[in-house]
């Protein structure tokens, strides 16, 4: 046929595919022995008692999984975030407290370490200046409270 794409069969392929399935389906019924229709009777019970207990299986292992996967989300952080407001300072990878440039010196072999260290050391002055706000906002707060009850 002209026009089709190759890959949609033809009409000629489907019904010869059509008249191969119900020929060896029909011929494979009408000439089984004995032995083969005890083994196809044992092949389909044994998948019909089975496969309840399987899919519980299944199903069990799943449910162990996504109670993982729920546990690993709700896992808490190595660091509370009230013990970020308390001023108390943490040890951060890799960056040294003495702020000398021999420090920062890098060594041979150890690309992009001053980097790091720099960029470490940005982000705990960020890190302390907005605890420092958050502080002043804090107290702001309170002094407004304490005026709001000496007011009244």
């Amino acid at each position: 046929m002209e026009g089709l794409p190759d890959s949609i069969p033809s009409w000629e392929t489907l019904a010869t595919w059509r008249d191969n399935f119900y020929r060896n389906s029909r011929e494979a019924f009408t000439t089984m022995k004995p032995q083969g229709y005890i083994r196809l009777v044992v092949i389909l019970g044994a998948y019909a008692l089975l496969r309840p207990y399987i899919m519980k299986i299944g199903a069990k292992l799943q449910e162990r999984q996504h109670e993982r996967d729920a546990l690993e989300e709700l896992l808490p952080a190595d660091i509370h975030p009230n013990e970020l407001r308390t001023g108390k300072k943490f040890a951060i990878p890799g960056v040294e407290e003495s702020d000398t440039e021999e420090d920062e010196e890098a060594k041979p072999g150890q690309w992009g370490k001053t980097a790091r260290v720099r960029q470490r050391k940005f982000i705990r002055n960020k890190l302390e200046e907005e605890e420092r706000r958050l502080l002043a906002e804090q107290e702001e707060e309170e002094d407004k409270d304490i005026a709001h009850l000496l007011e009244d």
